[in-house]
């Protein structure tokens, strides 16, 4: 991360480029028991919270990334009623989940509770569901509750974390999704925020094959832009337990009685769709 004549600026070595923002001003900053916390006032993204130096979320475009992480996985299972968020500090994909009248609980296990609380601040829409009585927050380190966490008690886990290093590594492992595997029930599925496909094919490939290996017998990735993230390409990775991936909701998803700004019946379709060198890679794999 740089700050040069009020320019943020992230840097991603592994794609030899570099992201950058307009700044206002520095809103806050405070180095946690974890990690460095920082929100900016940008000009034309909003505000802006960093951590180490890394782009988590933006005013301007965090609905793609949130939106994404929960509502296709929630309609690709036949009836999710409970929902375990692993990282997710700053509760925009938790608000996105608590829009599903059907979903009755969601425990959200983040390890810093100060990304939390600062996003509460910073960024109220985002928490605007926090206090659903459905809603329990657990700060506490997501891997070590998995491994404790009574087996078939889940039906989509959902794992919003920051990127594969610090303390997110851990949860990038084949023993991370054995645990994973078993705390889900029948027809249970995992999504994991998966990186850029252009940048980290090889963190995704990685990612399928320990999914696989853990037991989940279909792993699926979805693609979706995010401007302030590494090459504007994201994606989400799924692994299910004893069901199709393919197959969805589709009628729930056009009935569906809230409003999104990105996810539709046809966005969730076309997230689906592999390009060739990304088909390419994971079957060489």
């Amino acid at each position: 991360m740089q700050l040069d004549a009020g320019w943020f600026t992230e840097v991603c070595e592994e794609g030899g480029s570099a992201f950058s923002l307009k700044i206002r001003r520095k809103l806050h900053e405070e180095q946690s028991e974890y990690q460095r916390i920082e929100i900016f006032e940008t000009e034309k993204f909003g505000k802006l919270m960093t951590i180490d130096g890394f782009v988590m979320l933006t005013d301007f475009d965090s609905f793609l990334y949130h939106e994404m992480m929960s509502h296709p996985v929630l309609f690709t299972h036949p009836a999710p009623e409970r929902v375990v968020i692993i990282g997710g500090g700053d509760c925009g994909t938790l608000h996105e989940v608590l829009k599903h009248p059907d979903v009755k609980l969601v425990l959200q296990v983040e390890i810093d509770e100060r990304v939390t609380r600062i996003a509460e601040e910073y960024f109220p829409e985002s928490c605007a569901s926090n206090n659903d009585p459905r809603v329990e927050f657990l700060f506490a380190d997501g891997i070590r509750w998995m491994q404790q966490a009574e087996a078939g008690t889940a039906d989509v886990i959902i794992v919003d974390s920051t990127d594969p290093i610090g303390p997110a590594k851990g949860l990038f492992t084949e023993a991370f999704y054995r645990e994973c595997h078993r705390v889900l029930g029948e027809s249970g599925i995992v999504v994991q925020q998966s990186e850029s496909p252009l940048f980290h094919m090889g963190i995704i490939k990685l990612l399928h094959r320990a999914m696989r290996i853990a037991g989940f017998q279909q792993t699926l990735s979805l693609h979706f832009p995010q401007v302030s993230y590494p090459a504007g390409w994201w994606s989400a990775t799924m692994g299910g337990k004893n069901l199709d991936l393919q197959r969805y909701r589709e009628r729930d998803i056009s009935a569906r009685s809230f409003p999104t700004r990105y996810y539709n019946l046809a966005i969730h379709r076309a997230s689906m769709a592999m390009p060739e060198f990304f088909r390419h890679e994971l079957e060489s794999a």
